[in-house]
């Protein structure tokens, strides 16, 4: 998925996941997105250039 394809998503109120159903797309207060593990840490989906994503656009994914 592309960036602009993840941040549409999550923003239609679909579940996207980066590597695996253990981490989701979040969108924070201030429109910033990260990238949430089940067990608390988290982490931007992009560098601080808000472009570069951190992860793969293939290793994101829309749950079901």
């Amino acid at each position: 998925m592309t960036l602009d394809e993840i941040k549409a998503a999550v923003q239609a109120g679909k579940t996207v996941h980066w590597a695996s159903r253990a981490y989701t797309v979040k969108q924070w207060s201030g429109g910033r997105f990260a990238i949430v593990c089940t067990n608390g840490s988290s982490f931007m989906l992009t560098h601080t250039d808000g472009v570069t994503m951190n992860g793969k656009p293939s290793d994101f994914f829309i749950g079901k």
